[in-house]
């Protein structure tokens, strides 16, 4: 296991605080993480993911996916079984779960579909136009003459009043 001390970033870096804290649950929670159920998280094109887990053995109705600001919670509910079942092996874990990912800004949730015993979360990053770069045109001109030209006048005008 790797630690890694955030303590520099947050004496010199200012705005970054979120980011670090971010980093700083990560790695302390890596060990907390259950392994069930299994899961794929896929680049799918230049701004979309897809996870991929496998829940075999549930059902849609079982199955609840959350998201609240930057989180996406996946979680599966197993009901109660009324008679009890006696096995001679168990090796398909049917056992209740919750899966958190941390999102990055802007990355939303567009679909979800459950097949063949794999649940597929669709995901894509929707930058806003605000924040996706721009071309700033160049004007034709000198702003250091423009300046002193609208100085001149200006003096003139209130000379001639």
């Amino acid at each position: 296991m790797r630690n890694f001390d955030f303590s520099p970033l947050y004496r010199s870096a200012i705005g970054f605080d979120r980011m670090a804290s971010l980093l700083d649950s990560m790695t302390s929670n890596e060990q907390n993480q259950p392994a069930y159920p299994p899961y794929n998280i896929e680049l799918t094109g230049e701004d979309s993911y897809r996870i991929t887990m496998a829940v075999a053995g549930f059902e849609q109705s079982e199955l609840d996916i959350q998201m609240e600001q930057n989180r996406l919670t996946v979680s599966g509910k197993k009901p109660e079984e009324s008679a009890p079942r006696n096995f001679l092996h168990r090796g398909i874990a049917a056992r209740n779960f919750e899966r958190r990912f941390q999102l990055a800004d802007h990355v939303k949730v567009t679909d979800a579909q459950l097949a063949n015993g794999l649940l597929h979360i669709e995901l894509v990053r929707e930058i806003p136009e605000a924040m996706k770069p721009r071309k700033i045109e160049i004007g034709a001109g000198n702003l250091l003459q423009h300046g002193k030209a609208e100085e001149s006048k200006s003096t003139a005008e209130s000379e001639a009043a």
